[in-house]
């Protein structure tokens, strides 16, 4: 085999291995990440007053009686077809 060819494949198996270096650093950062966000108790995910403080206030959207009673309808008919084709 020629010399070229010996360090071309070297190369090749170098730039290889470090992108396989860095995607096991990536991992690592975050699940190191992950134990550090989840202050040691078991998950990551942030307790409810910590994901409200994080977010901006804002008022709960409400529905009118009107597209409670459209949603209602067409959930209804939506039961109402799936029973009919039981039958049959």
């Amino acid at each position: 085999m020629p010399k070229r060819d010996v360090l071309r494949t070297l190369k090749d198996a170098e730039s290889v291995a470090l992108r396989e270096l860095d995607a096991i650093r990536a991992a690592i950062s975050a699940i190191e990440g992950a134990f550090e966000s989840g202050g040691g108790r078991g998950h990551s995910r942030p307790r409810k007053a910590a994901r409200r403080s994080a977010a901006a206030p804002s008022k709960r959207r409400r529905l009118s009686p009107a597209a409670r009673k459209r949603i209602s309808d067409a959930q209804k008919a939506r039961w109402a077809k799936q029973k009919a084709a039981k039958k049959d």
